[in-house]
């Protein structure tokens, strides 16, 4: 059984997606492309966090989201057949999220169901997924059947394609893209950078928030540093003393 909050966390985004689904929209939207990976850690977090928030604050209205459930996952030789970076489990959900979007294409259908079973990976109990049809109240037969048929697969080769053929290429997961701009590492501040590319003339207050905050300055990141792995703050923060300490040496051995 589902826990009180989190059912209620759930419920209200449910009941957000109708109300914005139904309301008027101004022109020009922002896409919001998002590859993931159903059981990464930090695709699950950008989730339930990040992603929740522009169902909260108005964003939802002036944004196009698409969810990409590939990620890290590598096509065999043959094409047709795939293994995923977190194991099978992961292709079988990342599967499961493919055929959620092809059975309910509208988001405020399925989102809540993909968000809900994020919530179970970021808490590590996904193995309670199918717990998930209940919760956001859908029907389980038209997964299944998707699933059960193969369709599931042909998306996920679909969704393979898709991720593949993104320039420049992923380099990690979550990557998430605003109007064709790849956001890398800076992913959690997506609201902002909506907010930079949206052209439209709806009011957004959270838009003027960060406008006010940034001083009008926010920029996407063109030309940013390209990482093999991830790295922390911490990490970053280490590497510039690091840099700035070996150019003092030099200063005062050159004096």
């Amino acid at each position: 059984m589902a826990a009180p909050h989190q059912q209620t966390k759930i419920s209200l985004l449910v009941s957000f997606l109708f109300f914005v689904s139904t309301s008027p929209i101004s022109s020009e939207k922002v896409s919001l492309d998002l590859y993931y990976e159903s059981l990464c850690p930090y695709s699950a977090d950008f989730i339930v966090n990040y992603l929740a928030q522009i169902f909260e604050n108005g964003i939802i209205d002036i944004v196009d989201l698409a969810l990409y459930p590939w990620g890290n996952a590598k096509l065999h030789s043959n094409s047709s057949s795939f293994t995923c970076q977190h194991g099978a489990a992961e292709c079988f959900l990342n599967t499961i999220e493919a055929c959620a979007i092809d059975a309910w294409p509208d988001v405020k259908e399925h989102l809540p169901f993909i968000y809900c079973v994020e919530s179970l990976v970021y808490s590590g109990k996904y193995t309670q997924w199918e717990t998930c049809y209940e919760k956001s109240g859908k029907d389980p037969k038209p997964v299944s059947d998707c699933y059960a048929t193969g369709r599931g697969k042909e998306l996920e080769l679909c969704y393979a394609a898709d991720t593949n053929a993104l320039e420049p290429p992923h380099e990690y997961v979550p990557w998430v893209v605003v109007d064709g701009q790849p956001l890398y590492e800076d992913y959690e501040r997506t609201l902002s950078y909506i907010c930079k590319a949206y052209k439209g003339t709806t009011e957004i207050a959270i838009c003027n928030e960060f406008r006010a905050q940034d001083g009008g300055m926010i920029r996407f990141v063109t030309n940013p540093f390209r990482y093999t792995k991830r790295t922390t703050q911490l990490s970053t923060i280490i590497s510039v003393a690091t840099s700035f300490v070996k150019q003092a040496k030099q200063v005062l051995l050159s004096a």
